[in-house]
């Protein structure tokens, strides 16, 4: 052994040692030992916290989370050997709408608030054709159940593929403490007057029937068609014709618009023209944002057909007239009352009953047939292919209906956002362009409200008057101490249960928030928040933030948002962004494209090490190409430190002090190594520190070893092989530490051969920890190491083309190089001839390396 090195355990090396089993092995000893659980006794300057992404629990992971998630487990195992204790905590995303569909699914059931809770309700054991309706308690109990047994095969998974998370520590957004600390966020918002409520235009999906934020939202391209359509014009000047691919809201028109700088349309602004078929008398207006290259120039205004009808709405102070309904169907209107009127009530009447109740393809068929017969359509409409906007869970474009919702103030703090960003190290740092472009596109608060069923419930009651109606002006707020409650079971203080409802009584808030409302407190849910001072003021502000690039707009944003508006502070002062695990087709693996691959066949099949091997190769912020191949380079990788590591503790004696040229230069080496992967990883460049430990240690096993083999086994004399011995012994357990954050199971198994405690839990190695061993560093050694490897490797080539074994002797190997690199040869001479089976070995100096080799008859 190295002088100073002992053996911490007794020898046990298997006699043939495999990766089968070790995943299971190591993880029940990972628990039993607690390696992984946090230290609460620790000060914050000896913590390293993360705000592990709750995975949304609807189902399967795929293996894009296995990749994502692999990351963050690399930064984690390192900071963990660097002396910090580090907070890795996981929590499940189990609220919102992808929960609500897969219950609906897996049960056969449909959510019907108006029912009444059923305490002896069982779901049937298939779900039949037709839904059962049930009440909304018993519908959260369903969710309730499958996401809990959904959380237990995530929770298996993630054990199995090694993530080092203290598993003592979980939460789910929608259990207590994440329902507590959401409603007392919201209360406390309410109270300062940075949330609001207001009935106001809103995206809306009209199978999902919900409020949509602009953060949810994704262009998608469909086929449409440009319809020309006549307004009369009330000067008696003709008619002005307009493009538009929504006739079925000409009902809906407030105004038509044009650029001011338009002249063909300058005389018109301030006029007055007249909607074809309904005779509603609309102003013409002028706006910046009407293009004049667009259609005809002039746009129909509409309340509402996108979103630029609601900025031009708002803008201009336009009149509301809608008619589409949140089922996506054109409600019932009354011609000719207030807000209705029209030139021609009676015939407005007649052909709006013909719209009323339709879908809003039939109601666009429908008002095309009557606009030939009236003679306003002019000429036939023309097919175009336009970006419309979707909700990224749903299938048909959202409508903007007017609802009451709640919403929190974020386009005030825009500039207090885009300064938060750049407080932030972003990894890589180009991500926060994307962040700072969202920022700046903001175009109105964040809707936090969801007309569904499970998640967080707004923790608001409102009078209801002598008449029935109700006062959502004054609504009635519970204390701190009451939360978490549910507006729809609970009743406020001085009420009673049967006031419900009730004229003089009160009435909840039916509404929930969305799953972003929660899930952007993560940080302050994991730490306890208001509930464990003593784990907060240790882990908030958290360290690092890793997410994919998809949800910067969502999650990102929206936690920086809320931090800062209750801490006057960053949520954490890192982010570290993934990029997509890509299918063959180069497309992004999503459960919606029906294109993902289930985990844990693959971890199964190349073993977890094999696996994360794979996915930590993947860098930061750069898309991930799905390969099997690389994963049986990870296992082959595995199975390979296996193996030398057995070579290397077959034969512990002799082993003193490394004297040899060759020792000394590769030990040099790996502490330039040491030096190098200790920065990337410090810079979350897990993959760049993979590459250079991988190419190191394939160094180390087909050229080093091969190198040193005759000597070590006491070929050039007892010192020579205790020198080898010796450098072996200080190199190894340096490669299992740099290794063990990417593959932790295999790592852990050579370890525990001849090591005490767990690597997992071992110092990580310095450059000093090499350079003791070797008297500091040997520049002049590494290039000895150095063209030594260059000489195998031609003449193992000359082997190969000749078709002969590596073993086949030399009889003569002619070396051509320069004079600084000959001398350096000289001392690697005999292990040089003992690696190669070089009989003769001769030198000859040259500008340019090479080496002639004549093999043995």
């Amino acid at each position: 052994m190295p002088e100073g090195r002992t053996l911490d355990s007794p020898l046990t090396v298997p006699d043939k040692p495999a990766l089968e089993g070790l995943e299971p092995k190591w993880t029940r000893r990972w628990e039993a030992d607690a390696i992984y659980r946090f230290d609460r006794t620790r000060p914050r300057a000896e913590v390293y916290a993360i705000d592990t992404p709750p995975p949304t629990v609807s189902g399967t992971l795929h293996i894009g989370h296995v990749a994502s998630y692999t990351h963050t487990d690399v930064v984690a195992r390192f900071h963990r050997m660097r002396g910090k204790d580090v907070f890795y905590p996981m929590g499940w995303d189990d609220n919102g709408l992808p929960t609500e569909r897969r219950v609906q699914n897996y049960y056969g059931v449909r959510c019907d608030p108006s029912l009444a809770y059923d305490p002896l309700f069982v779901p049937p054991e298939k779900p039949g054709k037709a839904p059962i309706a049930i009440s909304r308690p018993n519908f959260i109990e369903l969710c309730s159940k499958l996401t809990e047994q959904d959380e237990k095969a995530f929770e298996e998974l993630w054990r199995y593929l090694g993530l080092s998370v203290d598993w003592s520590m979980t939460y789910a957004t929608i259990g207590t403490r994440a329902q507590r600390a959401s409603q007392r966020a919201f209360l406390r918002l309410l109270a300062r007057g940075l949330a609001y409520q207001v009935e106001a235009p809103t995206l809306w999906d009209i199978d999902f029937q919900t409020a949509v934020a602009q953060a949810e939202l994704e262009d998608r391209e469909v086929a449409g068609a440009y319809h020309r359509i006549r307004f009369a014009r009330t000067d008696r000047e003709g008619a002005v014709e307009i493009d538009t691919t929504r006739p079925e809201l000409i009902p809906a028109c407030v105004a038509l618009v044009a650029h001011p700088d338009d002249d063909r349309y300058k005389t018109m602004v301030g006029s007055d023209v007249v909607t074809p078929l309904f005779g509603v008398r609309v102003p013409v207006r002028a706006h910046e944002l009407a293009d004049p290259d667009k259609g005809s120039g002039i746009a129909m205004i509409c309340t509402f057909g996108d979103l630029t009808d609601v900025t031009w709405w708002r803008e201009l102070r336009l009149p509301v007239r809608s008619v589409i309904q949140p089922n996506g169907r054109l409600r019932a209107v009354t011609w000719g009352v207030s807000g209705w009127e029209s030139t021609d009530p009676d015939r407005a009447q007649r052909v709006y009953q013909t719209l009323e109740g339709l879908t809003l393809a039939k109601a666009r068929a429908a008002i095309v047939e009557h606009l030939r017969e009236s003679g306003d359509l002019v000429g036939e409409p023309r097919p175009i292919t336009h970006a419309v906007k979707f909700y990224e869970k749903g299938e048909r474009p959202l409508e903007i209906v007017t609802s009451r919702q709640w919403f929190i103030k974020a386009t005030e703090f825009r500039d207090a956002m885009l300064q938060r960003g750049r407080e932030l190290t972003w990894v890589p740092d180009h991500m926060r362009h994307r962040y700072e472009a969202w920022v700046n596109g903001l175009t109105g608060d964040w809707c936090v409200s969801r007309q569904r069923f499970f998640g967080v419930p707004f923790p608001v009651w409102y009078p209801v008057g002598g008449g029935g109606e109700t006062d959502y002006e004054h609504p009635i707020i519970p204390s701190e101490a009451r939360l978490p409650m549910d507006p729809s079971t609970d009743t406020p203080d001085g009420y009673r249960p049967d006031q419900r409802g009730r004229a003089g009584g009160f009435r909840g808030d039916p509404d929930i928030m969305d799953t972003w409302a929660t899930s952007s407190l993560s940080p302050q849910i994991a730490a306890g928040w208001e509930e464990d001072t003593s784990l907060f003021t240790r882990v908030f502000p958290m360290d690092l933030r890793p997410q994919a690039h998809d949800i910067i707009r969502t999650w990102l944003f929206s936690t920086v948002l809320r931090a800062h508006l209750e801490h006057d502070s960053l949520p954490w002062a890192n982010v570290a962004i993934s990029g997509w695990v890509l299918d063959p087709d180069r497309k992004k693996m999503s459960k919606s494209k029906g294109n993902v691959v289930t985990p844990l066949a693959l971890l199964q099949e190349f073993g977890s090490d094999g696996v994360r091997y794979w996915a930590a190769s993947g860098a930061p912020g750069v898309d991930t190409a799905f390969d099997t191949a690389q994963m049986r380079v990870g296992r082959r990788l595995a199975i390979k430190l296996l193996n030398a590591s057995k070579f290397v503790l077959s034969r512990l004696e002799p082993s003193g002090p490394v004297t040899q040229s060759v020792d000394r230069g590769f030990l040099t080496r790996v502490a330039r190594l040491v030096g190098d992967t200790t920065e990337d990883l410090e810079q979350y460049e897990y993959a760049r520190a993979l590459d250079r430990i991988e190419r190191v240690f394939w160094a180390f096993c087909d050229d080093y070893l091969e190198l040193v083999k005759s000597r070590r086994y006491g070929d050039q004399g007892v010192e020579a092989a205790s020198s080898a011995n010796g450098a072996m012994l200080v190199a190894l357990p340096v490669m299992l530490r740099l290794f063990a954050p990417y593959l932790p199971f295999v790592t852990e198994e050579v370890w525990s051969w001849w090591q005490s405690g767990s690597v997992h839990r071992a110092t990580w190695p310095t450059r000093d920890e090499l350079l003791d061993a070797i008297g500091g560093e040997h520049p002049a050694d590494l290039e000895t190491l150095e063209v030594a490897t260059d000489v195998l490797g031609e003449v193992r080539r000359a082997k190969s083309e000749s078709q002969r074994p590596l073993k086949a002797p030399v009889a003569r190997a002619m070396i051509y190089d320069t004079p600084s690199r000959l001398e350096r040869l000289r001392a690697a001479d005999a292990d040089l001839r003992a690696a190669a089976l070089i009989q003769t070995l001769e030198t000859t100096v040259s500008d340019r390396f090479k080496v002639e080799v004549e093999l043995a008859s």
